[in-house]
């Protein structure tokens, strides 16, 4: 399962209706993100690739003796998660796993695809299990540690001596509990500390360490933030780059860790916004490849799904 994309830019204002819970968007906000995405080129490739993902994690399963057959579901886009439960349902299969494109888990995001899936299985089946966090599973720590390593090597070595890597994931939506510490918005599940912030922070540990990366040398940030009256996750991406150039750092290296694919929050949020920001701040701004498709990290993903697998049948 994915998030959804607009289709093309005839699809946009569909989209980001759907986006809204239903609501239709300000004629000013509508024209901002259609600008977004032609400054992209009017790119909408998340359907692709997820399609890409889906088939890779079928072949790569299949291959390890674990007979699946792959169904993909979207959010906010066709093919949308209902129908395709009720497509699994009219096929007759009796099993399903569901797992999402998204390696920390939220109440807010992992939770709501759980929600559509069970809402719709609830009509006849399938019966459904669920992997709902893969932050940690070691291939794919192994997997973003070589693209980090592979973007560090981009800087010239007096950058690469000054740099600092920023692990980054999608900002949500927060509201301060009795005590005062956030949480994300509407979310009671989590009962110490927010886990989606503490699961992004792990993986940044995990894969400083296994690449030694200096003390003080890697840090979180939020990206994407929507423009709504509640305050949202912070520091965003873009402030901390400026942190960072004034802290003496010649370059920064951001790892999206949060996200899988190349969309608008990638070549929009960070490879135009956030690259006007560090040019500003007189800091150079590298960023990993997204994972997309690539068939090692397919087999990471595929190994959090074996695992789950081999428990249930415990």
């Amino acid at each position: 399962m994915a998030y959804g994309t607009a289709s093309g830019p005839d699809d946009v204002e569909r989209y980001y209706t759907d986006v809204r819970g239903g609501r239709s968007p300000s004629a000013e906000a509508l024209a901002e993100l259609k600008r977004r995405y032609a400054a992209i080129g009017n790119r909408f490739l998340l359907l692709d690739i997820t399609r890409q993902q889906a088939d890779g994690l079928e072949r790569e399963l299949n291959a390890q003796g674990i007979a699946v057959r792959a169904y993909l579901g979207m959010k906010h886009s066709e093919p949308f998660i209902a129908d395709t439960v009720t497509q699994m349902r009219e096929a007759d299969i009796r099993r399903g796993l569901g797992i999402v494109m998204a390696p920390h888990w939220s109440g807010m995001s992992v939770e709501t695809y759980v929600q559509r899936v069970e809402k719709a299985a609830a009509e006849g089946g399938p019966d459904f299990t669920f992997v709902r966090r893969w932050y940690a599973q070691p291939e794919f720590v192994e997997f973003l540690s070589g693209r980090v390593a592979h973007a560090l090597g981009q800087l010239y070595p007096r950058e690469r001596d000054a740099a600092a890597v920023i692990f980054s994931a999608h900002s949500l939506p927060v509201r301060a509990i009795d005590n005062g510490e956030l949480r994300c918005l509407a979310c009671d599940l989590c009962e110490d500390t927010c886990r989606y912030r503490q699961e992004l922070q792990e993986t940044a540990d995990l894969v400083a360490g296994r690449l030694g990366l200096p003390d003080g040398s890697h840090t979180i940030a939020w990206q994407s933030a929507g423009h709504t009256p509640d305050p949202w996750w912070g520091p965003p991406v873009d402030q901390v780059i400026g942190e960072l150039a004034a802290e003496g750092h010649q370059a920064v290296v951001v790892c999206s860790a949060g996200f899988v694919a190349d969309h608008l929050e990638i070549l929009y949020d960070l490879d135009i916004e956030a690259q006007q920001v560090a040019r500003e701040a007189g800091i150079r701004l590298v960023r990993t490849e997204m994972p997309n498709a690539d068939p090692a990290f397919l087999r990471a993903v595929a190994a959090a799904i074996r695992e789950h697998v081999e428990e249930e049948a415990t």
